[in-house]
């Protein structure tokens, strides 16, 4: 058995997952993009030691701001730790809000034609999008991949160049690609799988995001990545243009930083909860207001 605890930001899905843990032996792997990194804690809401009430958790701090770290890697790691959890007749509990890395382990995408050269590539599209502009390489992918470009909003520049590198690489369409892989979650996952969403009342949702806010705030965020800086760690890194942090880096201060940061955490919940619902058909949506973990274990 497997279990997902999904659901956008801030709906409760560490105090869910710790609780299922405590009542299945289970042990939690992070599911969260932004929590694999070092020294990011407060403003990726990372659970602390004292919140994991004992709890192994697994795939959190495990590489530096600095260092590239793709979906495949993820899905790698994610799949070795499932198995060694079972090894030890424990139930696996994958955690998080990242919706690509929950679907890569659940429905096992094929990641096989992610190489070296197709970093190449990406690399090559990544710096003509910098010469010329995002338009100039989505021009490029609408004469190659025409299906692709018309699903792709021109100005994102990472999913067009990865369109692009795909075509590289294999030869084949990237639109194809995403046809298999939609085919696959069109089946039920290739175990026994339960996918939960923690689900909320928008107003409420948006309640817990403000709330949290000001207590990221008030607990350091703003020393956490000033911090960040002092060790070295450039505020163009990927890793650190995650919510939060780049709010900071850009010099906002007061309510006017408190305000962006909710305001954009809360677009981003949205963004969640779209893909969710449009990429996990297999998900079982609850009412999670009041906290109810039977939910979780009730067919």
């Amino acid at each position: 058995m497997l279990y997902v605890i999904a659901g956008p930001t801030a709906s409760g899905k560490t105090a869910a997952a710790i609780n299922l843990a405590h009542q299945i032996n289970g042990e939690i792997i992070n599911a969260d993009s932004m929590q694999v990194y070092q020294h990011m804690h407060i403003g990726t809401a990372k659970p602390t030691m004292k919140e994991r009430e004992g709890i192994p958790h697994h795939l959190l701090d495990i590489i530096p701001p600095d260092r590239p770290f793709s979906v495949a890697t993820y899905q790698k790691l994610a799949q070795e730790t499932i198995a060694e959890i079972r090894q030890r007749g424990n139930v696996p509990i994958l955690v998080g809000g990242t919706g690509f890395y929950i679907n890569a382990v659940v429905y096992n995408t094929d990641f096989t034609a992610q190489t070296s050269d197709d970093t190449t590539h990406r690399d090559y599209y990544t710096q003509l999008a910098s010469t010329h502009g995002a338009n100039h390489i989505h021009a490029l992918l609408t004469t190659r991949d025409p299906q692709s470009a018309a699903a792709i909003h021109p100005q994102n520049i990472k999913r067009v160049t990865r369109a692009l590198a795909y075509i590289e690489t294999t030869g084949t369409l990237f639109s194809a690609h995403n046809a298999t892989q939609r085919e696959k979650k069109s089946h039920p996952p290739p175990h026994e799988t339960v996918i939960i969403v923690l689900d909320w009342p928008r107003d409420q949702l948006y309640d817990r995001i403000n709330q949290r806010t000001v207590q990221m705030l008030n607990n350091g965020l703003q020393e956490e990545a000033t911090a960040l800086l002092q060790k070295g760690y450039s505020p163009t890194l990927p890793a650190l243009q995650a919510i939060g942090y780049k709010e900071i880096y850009s010099g906002l201060t007061g309510d006017h930083l408190r305000d962006t940061i909710a305001q954009n955490t809360r677009r981003y919940a949205k963004r969640q909860l779209t893909w969710f619902r449009n990429s996990t058909p297999h998900a079982r949506w609850i009412d999670f207001t009041n906290n109810d973990i039977t939910q979780i274990l009730t067919p």
